[in-house]
């Protein structure tokens, strides 16, 4: 029955029965939760407080999933694998509550579960009641690993993160390091907008949010970022409509400047979607020049564009493109090209955390050849004296340094230059071989790879 409503696209003034609905439609569809927590908010069914407690249900459930299900199988007298699925989501849900959301009383968690699975899935009510209570009971015995002695499942389990990707961040950072990292990737990330500087500046943007009671402050790196506390519905903030910013983490804000773009230049943003820093870039170049944004998908381009309208950006058209073709331009055409490549979203996952329950690490080592591939058909395009700056959201290696390595190797026309020479106020953000890293626990950005190449011959 749930299933079925959620597939027609209507919806239900309970908010923990559509997040239950949102989560099952991820689990069987693979879709990404903000776009369905979007579009379930635009029905206008759920009011008031609910909205925002559908969000957090089933973004929460996402982010501490993997904690929520090592809890529940100490609870459990079966596999979790036996469970009926609608059960293990209402479980989660319910869990979730209990051990996340102090403003909910531990009753109504428990009873809210209950009457759920009453509602959709009858013959599993009295197993809800009795693991959530189960769990009220134990709580104080419910075991971790310890991470003196199994450091990859103790950090897994606590900061709920795959032991796969817990692994990766071992060996980069060290277990320290890793700890703070995976809780980081399991918090809330902060809401950051790039002020449109073709149309007003920050601190008019400021001054405006103050005169609402909205508390921003400015960002701390991007000279046009500004970040807001708490949650808001974006196209009601005040200056959305008329284009005065865009929703941009500072970290993608920093790729824009780190490309370098100037006034009058003919750049190319090979994998633009959804079209933030095409944008940037634009304002950039003070919406001179000319600016190709191109993308595989047509559909996404439609977003693209819609963002361009109402930025008011003239100097910037679309167009679909196939990287993955050597042919997509003449070769030698633009002056810069920013290559924000497809990746895994490791970075990201405290925005999406949907992705890392999908992610395998055999995705890595696919993802990494496809960025081989875009890296060197597009620096073909490029001018001799041009840069291509090369960038992902990805905490991996193997889709950012190795990607860069593999690629400057092979072709000696283009060298790597060091970005601590062009951005000495960055240089924390920059490592000692010049290429640029931020991290969610060091940074509070989203976890952002760069690199930028210069073609010094044909």
């Amino acid at each position: 029955m749930i299933i079925r409503r959620a597939e027609k696209g209507t919806s239900t003034a309970n908010p923990r029965q559509a997040a239950c609905e949102t989560l099952l439609r991820i689990r069987k569809e693979g879709g990404f939760a903000d776009r369905l927590i979007d579009n379930e908010l635009s029905l206008g069914v759920l009011s008031g407080p609910d909205r925002g407690l559908y969000a957090e249900l089933v973004f929460g459930v996402l982010r501490r999933q993997g904690t929520l299900d090592h809890i529940l199988q100490q609870l459990l007298e079966k596999p979790m694998i036996e469970l009926d699925p609608l059960a293990l989501v209402i479980l989660r849900i319910g869990l979730y509550q209990l051990t996340c959301l102090d403003r909910i009383p531990e009753s109504a968690a428990v009873n809210e579960s209950v009457n759920l699975a009453k509602l959709i899935t009858p013959g599993t009510s009295g197993l809800i009641n009795a693991v959530l209570r189960n769990y009220l009971r134990r709580r104080e015995t419910i075991n971790f690993p310890d991470i003196n002695i199994n450091p990859v499942e103790a950090i897994a389990t606590r900061h709920s993160q795959p032991a796969w990707l817990v692994e990766q961040w071992l060996e980069q950072l060290g277990v320290a390091e890793a700890q703070q990292l995976a809780e980081a990737s399991s918090q809330q990330p902060p809401l950051t907008l790039r002020v449109n500087t073709l149309r007003t500046d920050r601190e008019e943007m400021l001054q405006e949010f103050k005169k609402l009671g909205i508390e921003a402050t400015p960002c701390r790196f991007s000279p046009d970022g500004i970040m807001v506390a708490g949650r808001h519905i974006i196209s009601t903030l005040p200056g959305f409509d008329s284009g005065l910013f865009a929703v941009q983490d500072e970290a993608s804000q920093l790729a824009g400047l780190l490309l370098g773009a100037k006034p009058g230049e003919r750049i190319w943003d090979a994998c633009c979607a959804p079209g933030g820093k095409s944008c940037h870039i634009a304002q950039l170049m003070d919406d001179t020049g000319e600016l190709i944004a191109t993308d595989i998908s047509r559909s996404k381009l439609t977003l693209v564009q819609e963002n361009i309208r109402r930025l008011g950006i003239n100097a910037a058209s679309t167009a679909v493109a196939d990287l993955h073709q050597p042919d997509t331009f003449p070769e030698g055409t633009f002056d810069r090209i920013l290559l924000d490549a497809p990746c895994s979203g490791l970075g990201v996952i405290r925005r999406n955390p949907e992705a890392k329950w999908r992610l395998f690490s055999g995705d890595i080592t696919r993802l990494a050849a496809v960025q081989k591939t875009l890296l060197k058909n597009a620096s073909a395009k490029l001018k001799p004296g041009g840069t291509l700056l090369y960038s992902t959201c990805s905490t991996s290696e193997a889709e950012n340094e190795l990607v860069v390595e593999d690629f400057l190797s092979h072709n000696p026309e283009f060298v790597l230059e060091n970005l601590n020479d062009y951005f000495p106020e960055w240089s924390d953000l920059i490592a000692f071989y010049g290429m640029f890293r931020v991290w969610p626990h060091r940074h509070g950005m989203d976890g952002f790879f760069a690199a930028r190449i210069r073609r010094v011959t044909i």
